[in-house]
């Protein structure tokens, strides 16, 4: 539609709404974290996207008495602190532990001394984006994540298997 002038009436075109402007490239990061007894063996897996496109994964053995929220904030620190690395400035963060999520995004409080200082890191490398979100998914929607986790458990559990035959 042209308005008299000859220029174009963008609003109604668009329906009166304003046109929205994306990123270039949408960064990813999902993170998990296992403890098999909780406390109990535990480790923690960190992937990173691009555009829907796996860049990066990790996992890490944590130890053999840490709690579940324990391995969850490492592999939170782990995928932020790669993301950074990889001078990455927006990302969207995806994890399956709730309390987490909202721990990170203000709407519950952090009690466990256990966890204190991982969240005071957390919350200092979430200051290095620009723009990050934090949303909380299902399980089946982490599965990369943590499947990271669960093989760091198996590596150990078969090294410890391998030790005890000699």
């Amino acid at each position: 539609m042209l308005m008299k002038t000859g220029m174009t009436n963008l609003s109604a075109i668009l329906g009166k709404k304003k046109p929205r402007i994306f990123p270039q490239s949408c960064y990813l990061l999902q993170f998990d974290g296992c403890s098999k007894g909780n406390p109990g063996m535990a480790a923690a897996g960190a992937v990173l996207y691009k555009n829907n496109v796996e860049i990066w994964s990790g996992g890490k053995f944590l130890g053999y008495n840490e709690t579940n929220n324990y391995a969850e904030y490492m592999g939170l620190i782990m995928g932020l602190s790669k993301a950074i690395e990889l001078d990455i400035s927006e990302l969207i963060v995806e994890g399956d532990s709730m309390l987490i999520i909202k721990q990170m995004t203000g709407k519950n409080q952090v009690r466990s001394s256990n966890i204190s200082e991982l969240h005071k890191l957390a919350m200092e490398l979430k200051l290095k984006f620009s723009n990050i979100i934090f949303t909380h998914v299902y399980r089946e929607n982490n599965k990369r994540a943590d499947e990271l986790c669960n093989k760091e458990i198996a590596r150990i559990i078969e090294m410890d298997n391998n030790l005890k035959l000699y």
